[in-house]
């Protein structure tokens, strides 16, 4: 299957480095400098022997280079600087992710697309409407690596190792993100049975400031490791046709009530991409935390589109 990377900074360079180094065939580096996807395309060509890897990298310019991809994953975009949010990347971020989502419906058409480019859910549902895909074939990667992060903070505190890990995360990614301490596990044990609330309190509050952490330590740029490791994981699973449940940003037709939006929740992927939206028994008081996540996704949308209001909410 034919792979391709729009965008070959930290996190689409290094997941260029996942795929190579798992033997993925053909993986198509693209930057709108074309030196750097080169360059490290022809640096990961020469790590295939060490690696013991016959995946073969290819790194340019051309856009047109991403013709016939089976995937085809967006990083490209501006990333956040020390105390800016998310969501103030909306306009910038905007007017690439239109670009990009034009080329790959006439170029690869029948590609599953996985965007990564923040803020995570409007990207994820303007190329859903620029693409004129099946929302299927659409899909965010934000909360699969909030997840991760997750468990790394409860591996931390427990003791226990990442492995035996189940997070759970539903919401936006970013500041609306809603960690489920009932459905995320420590062992097989609700996490609520394994901390008390103020410890998980605690710990979701790191999870969600987590990102912020990083961009305001590095100063310049943002995270990339956790990032492509999360991308890594959702194309094994399309391409393997695994038939995994992982948290993705999915567009919403009238789940939760809610409709014409992306939003994260837990699906089953597979080849095709998302096969279906798992939805979860919220609590009273988990319900409002969420639809103030999927409200502000909707306010950037509406931004975005000038759509009505009460388009986002099922009739």
């Amino acid at each position: 299957m034919k792979i391709s990377i729009i965008g070959a900074g930290n996190v689409g360079g290094l997941t260029a480095m996942h795929l190579c180094s798992q033997g993925f065939g053909e993986v198509v580096l693209i930057d709108v400098i074309p030196k750097i996807a080169s360059a490290k395309a022809l640096d990961l060509n020469d790590a295939r022997f060490l690696l013991k890897s016959n995946c073969f990298m290819r790194g340019t310019g051309d856009i047109n280079q991403i013709a016939d991809s089976g995937i085809v994953v967006i990083t490209a975009g501006f990333t956040r600087k020390p105390g800016m949010k998310r969501e103030e990347l909306v306009n910038k971020n905007s007017q690439i992710i239109r670009e990009v989502s034009k080329n790959i419906k006439h170029l690869s058409p029948e590609s599953v697309v996985i965007v990564v480019t923040n803020p995570l859910d409007t990207m994820t549902y303007l190329t859903i409407k620029e693409t004129g895909f099946s929302p299927n074939r659409v899909l965010g990667m934000g909360l699969t690596l909030d997840c991760s992060r997750l468990a790394n903070l409860v591996a931390e505190a427990s003791g226990v190792p990442v492995t035996e890990i189940e997070p759970c995360i539903i919401g936006s990614h970013g500041e609306g993100m809603l960690p489920l301490a009932r459905y995320s596990k420590v062992k097989g044990r609700p996490l609520n049975k394994y901390f008390d609330s103020e410890k998980i309190s605690e710990l979701f509050q790191k999870t969600q400031k987590r990102g912020a952490e990083i961009v305001t330590l590095l100063e310049s740029g943002s995270a990339y490791f956790a990032p492509s490791a999360a991308i890594l994981e959702l194309v094994r699973v399309i391409a393997q046709d695994k038939k995994k449940i992982l948290p993705v940003s999915v567009y919403l037709n009238g789940e939760y009530g809610l409709r014409n939006l992306c939003i994260g929740l837990p699906c089953r992927i597979g080849k095709n991409g998302i096969e279906k939206i798992v939805e979860l028994e919220l609590t009273d008081d988990e319900k409002p935390s969420f639809l103030r996540a999927a409200d502000s996704i909707k306010q950037q949308i509406l931004v975005l589109t000038n759509q009505e209001e009460s388009q986002i909410y099922k009739a």
